[in-house]
């Protein structure tokens, strides 16, 4: 029966019935990285270098020296990234069970609300009405917050003003009901990280990052193309590199959906 179902999935991929979407940001050194306060230490920029290219050092390959944080563009949070998730079995990037990266997705179309008010907030009432539309939101499911904030670039995708940055998000009861009670495998957005901008000020602070990495689920941030997918029924491919001990990496995400 396995067989059968990859022969069909071969089959639908190579006469387009089933697509692949990419859900992936270009990385270069004017990809935005998220900023902290002092003390914080912070993250470096994506930097490229070549090492060779068809010339005197390299006549025949080109290729290139790269250095990033883990965090940066596209990428996929593991359950150590956070100290709620530190102790977390399996929790670095080559340790997760690799079934875990092929996964469900439901996707939660705020755009409209997103451009009104930039700090627009995912609440519980939002997912419920979501549902009532679409269905329970199935268990081992990602769910995605459609923002719109891929369009933007630059300082506008930071969006950091006197008060500090300011970008959608799930306020935290509606974190609480996606781990508690819809039991999903994490959660992703088009903006720089999982959480609100101003999440610094919840209760408990950075709520995406605390309960769903202390629950030993995933994130997924700075996704682009979530307009492409349907509500429900696209398959999400978020395999990150295979760092030992890592707490994350860069990611090109994928999403099969049907035609």
């Amino acid at each position: 029966m396995s067989t059968d179902v990859l022969a069909q999935l071969i089959a639908s991929l190579a006469s387009g019935s089933i697509k692949v979407v990419d859900l992936s940001q270009n990385l270069s050194p004017s990809t935005p990285v998220i900023g902290l306060p002092p003390p914080f230490a912070q993250s470096a920029p994506f930097r490229m270098e070549t090492i060779s290219r068809y010339d005197d050092v390299g006549p025949g390959w080109y290729w290139n020296n790269i250095s990033l944080g883990e965090h940066t563009g596209t990428h996929f949070d593991a359950p150590i990234h956070w100290v709620t998730g530190r102790d977390i079995p399996a929790g670095s990037t080559d340790t997760i069970a690799p079934g875990r990266f092929a996964a469900p997705a439901c996707v939660i179309d705020c755009e409209a609300e997103c451009a009104a008010d930039a700090g627009f907030l995912l609440t519980r009432a939002g997912l419920l009405a979501w549902e009532a539309k679409h269905g329970r939101i199935p268990a081992g499911s990602w769910v995605l917050l459609r923002s719109g904030w891929s369009k933007r670039a630059g300082d506008a995708f930071l969006n950091v003003g006197e008060g500090g940055p300011v970008t959608p998000g799930p306020d935290t009861d509606c974190v609480r009901f996606m781990v508690e009670e819809r039991d999903v495998i994490g959660f992703g957005t088009e903006t720089v990280g999982t959480d609100a901008g101003q999440a610094f000020m919840f209760e408990p602070a950075f709520p995406c990052h605390t309960m769903m990495h202390g629950s030993g689920r995933f994130g997924l941030a700075s996704l682009a193309g979530l307009d492409q997918l349907p509500p429900t029924g696209a398959l999400l491919i978020t395999p990150p590199l295979k760092i030992e001990g890592g707490s994350g990496s860069p990611c090109r995400v994928l999403a099969l959906v049907t035609a």
